[in-house]
């Protein structure tokens, strides 16, 4: 298993991972492309992606100019098993050595994805986009 920052050449594989989600599905994955995960990983705030057997299982991004998770995604099959955690890890650290600005995300609620932030000490901050829950996370409750 291997952790390391994503790469332009990895946007195939962090595309397949994101269309094999249960949870947090596009409703027209072609609202996502190749162009958009490209300025969020070199441009816009940086990417990370957990590697098994030369294969993406997961990955994360955030997006520093509107302090945001971006995504935060594996493939099912590989939930469970500490990789989200970690992927969630190295892009907080990075983002709070970047800024100390309250980062924010978005996720469909009574999911898998709402427990697990929950479980990473974000705080419910009310509803956001078309009825996603939104999280918070200050660089205080992080760094606790």
């Amino acid at each position: 298993m291997i952790y390391r920052e994503a790469k332009t050449t990895d946007i195939p594989q962090i595309q397949i991972v994101r269309h094999t989600v249960k949870e947090n599905t596009l409703s027209n994955p072609a609202l996502v492309t190749d162009a958009d995960c490209e300025d969020f990983i070199t441009q816009r705030g940086k990417g990370w992606v957990c590697e098994i057997d030369g294969e993406i299982v997961g990955f994360s991004i955030v997006d520093l100019k509107e302090n945001n998770i971006w995504a935060l995604f594996l493939r099912p099959e590989f939930e469970g098993k500490g990789i989200g955690k970690e992927l969630h890890r190295l892009m907080m650290d990075w983002y709070f050595s970047k800024t100390k600005e309250t980062v924010w995300l978005g996720t469909a609620p009574n999911t898998k994805a709402e427990k697990f932030y929950e479980l990473q000490g974000w705080k419910n901050a009310g509803m956001v986009n078309k009825g996603e829950v939104k999280f918070e996370m200050s660089y205080a409750d992080w760094v606790k």
